[in-house]
C-alpha cells in the first residue's frame, strides 16, 4: 500500500503536534517524497484487517483564503516551466472535450482572478453536491453532463476548464474545518480544492464552498486525484470504513 495522509511539508513548521502514522496491526512503514513533493508511506499490508490512523496538530493563522482579484492570468510564454504540466489533460480532467466549452463561455473580458471565480461560480451554480452520485471513476466530463458529485468532481471539473483556457491548475486534498461556518455542518470528511497559477503563484480556490474558509490543511497536490489517492492498494481490499474529524 501507498499512504498520503500526513500534512503536506509547506505546513511542517506549523505541526505542534507530529501527525504520526499508527497502524493496527502494526508492520513496517518506509516514507519517500513522490515526484510532486507529496509526503508518502508505503507498507506491506498483512492479510486480514487493518486499521491505519494519522492525528496530528496544526497551528493555523485562522485567517481565510486570501481573495487576491487584481492577479493577472500570465500568458503561456510566460509560465514557469514547472507550470505548464498543469494545462496538460489528465486522467479524471479531458480538457480535449471540454475546450470549445470552455473558451466560448469564459471568454474576454474577464481574465485572471476574475475568470478563476467565474469557472468556480459557474460549477458551484451547476453541479449538485450529493454523496451519493458519484464513484471512483467519475471524471470532469461525466461531472458536466450529469450535474452531479462531491468535492472532488466540483474539482476536477473547475480545474479543467482553467487549463482549457491556459491557467494551470493543480488538484489539492486535505482537512478543512467549520470553524466560522454556521450549522446545519455537514459529516466530517477529508477535502477536495484547486490551486490556479496566477500572477507568480499558486492559489487556492475551492468550488465546492466557493467562499474563503479558515482551517484549510493541505495533504497533498497533484494533476488530479489519480495523482493523490489517500490509500493506493495493489492487491484485493475492501474499505470497511473511515472517520475524519477536523476542527
Amino acid at each position: 500500500m501507498i499512504v498520503t495522509l500526513g500534512v503536506h511539508a509547506s505546513r511542517a513548521d506549523d505541526l505542534i503536534e507530529p501527525d504520526t502514522l499508527q497502524l493496527d496491526p502494526p508492520v513496517p512503514l518506509r516514507s519517500y517524497v513522490d515526484s510532486y513533493g507529496n509526503q508518502c508511506q508505503r507498507l506491506v499490508a498483512p492479510a486480514g484487517r487493518l486499521q491505519i490512523t494519522s492525528r496530528g496538530l496544526v497551528a493555523d493563522r485562522a485567517l481565510p483564503d486570501p481573495v487576491l482579484p487584481w492577479l493577472e492570468q500570465r500568458p503561456v510564454e510566460d509560465l514557469p516551466d514547472d507550470a505548464l504540466l498543469f494545462l496538460l489533460g489528465s486522467r479524471y480532467c479531458e480538457t480535449d472535450l471540454l475546450t470549445e466549452f470552455a473558451w466560448s463561455q469564459f471568454q474576454q473580458p474577464c481574465t485572471g482572478w476574475e475568470r478563476v471565480q467565474a469557472i468556480c461560480d459557474y460549477v458551484n451554480e451547476h453541479v449538485h453536491f450529493d454523496y451519493g452520485r458519484t464513484n471512483p471513476t467519475k471524471s470532469a466530463v461525466q461531472t458536466f453532463e450529469n450535474r452531479e458529485g462531491v468535492c472532488r468532481d466540483f474539482a476536477h471539473l473547475a480545474i479543467t476548464l482553467c487549463r482549457c483556457v491556459n491557467i494551470p491548475a493543480r488538484y489539492c486534498t486535505g482537512y478543512l474545518s467549520d470553524i466560522e461556518v454556521p450549522p446545519p455542518h455537514s459529516a466530517m470528511d477529508f477535502h477536495a480544492w484547486f490551486e490556479a497559477y496566477l500572477g507568480d503563484g499558486w492559489h487556492v480556490f475551492d468550488p465546492r464552498n466557493n467562499t474563503p474558509r479558515i482551517g484549510r490543511i493541505l495533504i497533498a497536490r497533484g494533476r488530479d486525484a489519480a495523482d493523490v489517492a489517500l490509500t493506493t492498494t495493489f492487491g484485493p481490499s475492501v474499505l470497511e470504513s473511515f472517520e475524519v474529524w477536523t476542527a
